[in-house]
């Protein structure tokens, strides 16, 4: 521990020297929107990244001409793969995230008039595959200072007809699965854990998308472990495990044989071809060295950025002992940038080359919403009663601020050097001490 110390007191003394020296550079600098010269013109690495081993992987399964999973054995390894690096017994290859979430939800026998306890800071999949099902998303209210759903209001949403409670597993940080699962184990509540995100992220040593009874991960193009379009579903329940499959693939049994009579249930075509599980079993082999790399950038941007006043970094719950980073997550207070919106800041880091993004919007109050439960399908499930009650449970408050506040910067920047890291913090050093001339023009 002191060891650590001394290490973090020496990233923390060096993170403030780089960074005066880099905003001491630019401090008197025009900024970059206004008709200066930007802080960074170079590119940051691109992604998804190739060697010659995913060409090679690629072509061997489209030269096999067994193109599908019972004939040829990529899709079989890569489930195989996956699950000894995640300590599971069962992964479910599938044809990306959100048919992931559909067969998990299907195996929990979610379906028209149950619940399910969800956070609304996430991408709109995780909500579109509780509606595919026909049952309504509950949102739970964010934790701002995380950016996860806040389990301390999870036991107040539970009612009779909650079904599953679905945390999601944001940007690589992990949500408070201490308090979830113990919520969940007193009120006999599964736990479907989004990790669509957090590949190799963990709690206390465990995999994320292993601690509940299903966790789903999604694999496109733009994910840590990248495969185009693909996913997974992960549990070692054998009983979720057969109604996943099945669900996944006209409901044969895992050994693609005819459906079994017993357990027989409607299904649907879910299933990743094996081109997509050659490509993801040679990017996994860089997986660790670019998780390693992610890890040490976050961690020094992490120091330089806790030397600008109004650019808060996401908290990481005491339980979560490695954090992805599939996102980098922070928040703006204009009040520390001279009023500046939120929106012009955006504008502004951009100019100087830094491709910082917005934070998801208010899911909870999006359009799509209101026009799912209009309807007809839904119309005929649901009463006005029902859907005007739903309405009124949704106010998220928390979120609302989040969604406000909320910025991140994209994995792929977390690839660049140390030096780069830098240039992030003077870039943003550079926009508050111009914050002012920006509001006004």
């Amino acid at each position: 521990m002191k060891q650590d110390l001394l290490r973090r007191t020496f990233v923390s003394a060096g993170s403030v020297a780089a960074i005066g020296a880099a905003s001491g550079r630019s401090a008197a600098a025009r900024p970059a929107l206004l008709g200066g010269d930007p802080v960074r013109t170079r590119p940051f690495p691109s992604w998804p990244q190739t060697r010659p081993e995913d060409e090679a992987s690629w072509v061997d399964a489209l030269r096999a001409c067994k193109w599908w999973r019972r004939e040829g054995h990529y899709v079989r390894d890569f489930e195989k793969t996956w699950a000894e690096r995640l300590g599971a017994r069962h992964v479910i290859a599938t044809a990306n995230g959100t048919s992931a979430l559909m067969a998990s939800l299907h195996a929990l026998e979610v379906g028209p008039k149950d619940e399910v306890l969800v956070g609304p800071y996430t991408f709109i999949a995780t909500i579109n595959a509780i509606l595919a099902l026909y049952a309504l998303p509950i949102f739970v209210d964010t934790d701002p200072a995380t950016h996860l759903l806040d389990a301390g209001k999870i036991e107040g949403a539970i009612t009779p007809r909650t079904r599953c409670i679905l945390p999601v597993h944001l940007g690589g940080n992990v949500a408070d699965m201490d308090a979830i699962l113990d919520i969940a184990s007193r009120r006999n509540v599964p736990v479907l854990e989004d990790a669509c995100q957090a590949h190799l992220s963990e709690w206390r040593g465990r995999k994320a998308g292993t601690l509940g009874q299903l966790g789903c991960f999604s694999f496109q193009k733009f994910k840590n472990l990248p495969g185009g379009e693909a996913g997974a579903v992960v549990t070692s329940d054998r009983s979720l495990h057969r109604h996943a499959y099945g669900f996944h693939s006209h409901y044969r049994s895992p050994d693609e044989t005819a459906p079994d009579p017993a357990i027989s249930r409607n299904g649907i075509n879910l299933r990743l071809a094996e081109f997509q599980a050659a490509l993801l079993l040679a990017q996994m082999k860089r997986l660790d060295e670019q998780m390693q790399r992610r890890e040490q950038n976050a961690e020094y941007l992490t120091a330089l950025l806790r030397e600008i006043p109004g650019i808060t970094p996401a908290r990481m719950h005491p339980g979560c002992t490695r954090n992805a980073y599939h996102l980098y997550m922070l928040r703006y207070d204009e009040a520390a940038f001279a009023g500046l919106p939120r929106s012009r800041f955006l504008e502004a880091v951009r100019a100087e080359g830094i491709p910082l993004g917005a934070g998801y919007g208010p899911l909870n109050r999006d359009p799509f919403l209101e026009n799912t439960l209009r309807s007809r399908n839904f119309r005929a499930i649901y009463t006005e009663k029902e859907i005007q009650q739903w309405r009124e449970r949704n106010q998220c408050p928390a979120n609302d601020r989040l969604a406000r506040e909320g910025m991140w910067l994209p994995q792929h920047v977390l690839l660049a050097g140390r030096s780069d890291m830098e240039e992030i913090a003077a870039a943003l050093r550079k926009v508050q001490q111009n914050a002012a001339g920006l509001r006004q023009t």
